[in-house]
């Protein structure tokens, strides 16, 4: 189905495949999934891209309640700034679009950060890597299958 899916049943990791009809005028899209799917807005992660000081790029997953504390993130990074990637850079690089950014199965493996409260749950829900299609995973999967870190931002 998308790639982030080929990548779970390649490694035979067990999911759930979730989805709505998305609306194209929605402007959050993290909210529409909570909305449309009835879940815990603590339990749904967005896949952000972001570029460091230094032009390097990295992955912040994080709830879809919460924005990134770039300074922490820049900290956990190792750099002295982040900043939001354009979603022209965000496409390029991940190869899916914004709404519909799975951290699986990216064009280019970046380091991942993720926030810390995900580690606390049974089940996490993220993008499928298509709008209105979401995966519901054990958050250990992240950590299995992407070059992850836990921690606050």
């Amino acid at each position: 189905m998308t790639p982030a899916v080929t990548l779970l049943e390649k490694h035979k990791h067990a999911y759930e495949l979730l989805s709505f009809s998305h609306d194209p005028q929605a402007d959050n899209y993290g909210q529409e999934v909570v909305a449309k799917l009835s879940l815990d807005c603590e339990s749904v992660f967005k896949t952000l891209v972001l570029k460091t000081a230094n032009n390097d790029y990295v992955v912040a997953i994080t709830t879809v309640n919460r924005t990134v504390d770039t300074k922490a993130l820049a900290k956990l990074v190792g750099c002295k700034k982040v900043a939001m990637a354009s979603a022209s850079e965000v496409e390029r690089i991940t190869g899916y679009v914004l709404g519909g950014v799975s951290p699986f199965a990216q064009k280019k493996r970046l380091p991942t950060f993720v926030y810390q409260s995900a580690q606390h749950q049974s089940r996490i829900y993220v993008s499928a890597g298509k709008r209105g299609v979401e995966l519901a995973i054990a958050p250990d999967v992240l950590a299995q299958l992407l070059p992850v870190k836990f921690g606050a931002f």
